[in-house]
């Protein structure tokens, strides 16, 4: 037996989200199907408005409503420790340990050449410019690769260490501050998003040197 065609495309636009099966795919759908068409309604609007006046940050690349977040723009923050994460959802996640009080540069992603992703389609390069010293511009003294410990997040702190550290690398101050990675707390194979506070927070207070 097929389902009418309205559920089963329901249920394949459902199947295409990340962890979502099958059978979890039309769960949600005939979940939605018995809602009032007021919910339906909202949902929709929910979802096709999501992208509406969503910008990222021009300074760390987190997803805003402004052209500079509120974590970038806030003074009372620590311009001069960049915490690096793969994406958006892990500096919510960080920012609810109460643990860190500098600022972000969110990658998109990492470098993954299974998934065709090289360093040229995250926000690698933008990093690399926030460290240059310019003018009067604060120095930066530390940046930490809060990246997730798995063999494409490990693969990407070492590139990411190489092009810091360059020889060629026109950063005047590279070797005035330091790189750090998250120390115990995350283990191998972990998500940042997914830890909780105690985890994150001692993560975050037992970093370690990264060279």
């Amino acid at each position: 037996m097929n389902f009418p065609r309205q559920i089963q495309n329901l249920i394949e636009a459902f199947e295409r989200l990340p962890g979502v099966g099958p059978k979890t795919a039309e769960r949600l759908t005939f979940y939605l199907l018995h809602v009032p068409d007021t919910e339906i309604k909202k949902f929709g609007e929910a979802v096709a408005g999501l992208k509406s006046g969503i910008v990222l940050c021009r300074i760390c690349k987190n997803v805003s409503e402004t052209e500079v977040c509120a974590i970038c723009g806030d003074s009372k923050r620590d311009q001069s420790t960049i915490c690096v994460v793969e994406n958006p959802l892990d500096v919510f996640s960080l920012e609810k340990t109460g643990k860190f009080g500098g600022v972000y540069h969110v990658l998109h992603g990492v470098i993954n050449p299974l998934e065709n992703i090289g360093p040229e389609e995250l926000y690698i390069q933008d990093l690399i410019k926030r460290l240059e010293v310019r003018g009067e511009r604060l120095e930066i003294k530390e940046v930490i690769l809060a990246l997730n410990p798995t063999m494409e997040g490990e693969a990407t702190a070492m590139f990411l260490t190489k092009q810091i550290r360059n020889e060629q690398s026109p950063m005047s101050n590279k070797e005035k501050f330091t790189i750090t990675r998250l120390g115990v707390g995350m283990p191998m194979g972990g998500d940042v998003q997914y830890a909780d506070e105690t985890t994150l927070g001692r993560a975050l207070e037992g970093r370690r040197t990264y060279e």
